[in-house]
């Protein structure tokens, strides 16, 4: 059967299962630690080597439905921009980021590269996120790593997709290369091993379909009900309905933070021209 009548089921069941899973959980939380404490954290403790995901043979791509919300056709960066604050590396830096961006938020003009129906990271031009925020949703969107050879581990073509600019799905080349499993391609990074690795090789189009349900707090800012997500990569299941622990963030263990009901979504510059291409947004 065709991906295309098997992604509505899919949305349908990882929406069902998810209300049921999160009906008045709550979740243990990671201690907050001092300064000298988080600085003396090394990224090394946070990488896991439980398991090494099975290579499998991936499908094919999907085209936007008609109730999307289009954030990328490939004609131009109208939908998105620089932000002067974008995402934090560890939970303190998150905690301040997100104060800044409530009082002193600022953009630019994305300056990402179009090309061919693309638009390709400029390096060290920043961060670009979506002017629209966004809560719980379904995300579709195709990358691709260029080959570079010399490159390998976190360094060949990684970038993120980072739903709410905090909760984000790693984007890497990890089609015979080697790195930590809860940083390779289809992690929710630092937290989730993917099922299976659904890698292409590098020079070849990818797709990620992501269900989303945000996190729920209470007028207390007290989490009431974690996030889950889902995602398929090349058309295979890799991430089931799983839980968040809190933003994904390098260096030491998350927690959640209260935020808004919505977020843009932000796509990462980490050095590395990956390139993105059919990017849209369905609202759950």
């Amino acid at each position: 059967m065709k991906l295309t009548y098997l992604l509505p089921l899919l949305i349908v069941l990882s929406t069902a299962s998810c209300s049921t899973a999160q009906k008045a959980q709550m979740v243990p939380q990671a201690e907050k630690l001092t300064q000298a404490e988080y600085d003396a954290l090394k990224p090394e403790d946070s990488e896991s080597y439980a398991y090494t995901p099975t290579a499998v043979t991936p499908g094919f791509m999907t085209a936007p439905p008609s109730d999307a919300v289009v954030l990328f056709d490939g004609k131009d960066l109208s939908k998105w921009h620089h932000p002067k604050h974008g995402y934090g590396g560890r939970m303190d830096q998150v905690e301040k980021i997100m104060k800044l961006r409530a009082t002193e938020q600022s953009y630019t003009d994305a300056k990402w590269e179009v090309k061919n129906n693309s638009m390709i990271v400029v390096p060290r031009s920043g961060a670009i996120e979506t002017k629209q925020s966004f809560g719980s949703c379904q995300i579709h969107l195709e990358w691709l790593s260029p080959a570079d050879e010399g490159k390998e581990g976190q360094m060949y073509s990684n970038s993120g997709v980072i739903i709410m600019g905090l909760y984000e799905v790693q984007v890497l080349n990890s089609y015979e290369n080697a790195t930590y499993p809860n940083g390779q391609a289809g992690s929710i990074y630092k937290q989730h091993i993917p099922l299976v690795n659904a890698s292409r090789p590098p020079g070849e189009w990818q797709t990620y379909d992501i269900i989303f349900n945000a996190p729920e707090f209470d007028v207390k800012g007290e989490l009431m009900k974690p996030a889950y997500i889902t995602v398929m990569h090349n058309g295979v299941l890799i991430q089931n309905n799983v839980e968040l622990r809190g933003p994904a963030i390098y260096i030491g263990q998350p927690y959640y933070v209260a935020h808004q009901e919505k977020l843009p979504l932000i796509l990462q510059d980490h050095g590395d021209k990956v390139r993105f291409r059919n990017i849209w947004v369905r609202e759950l």
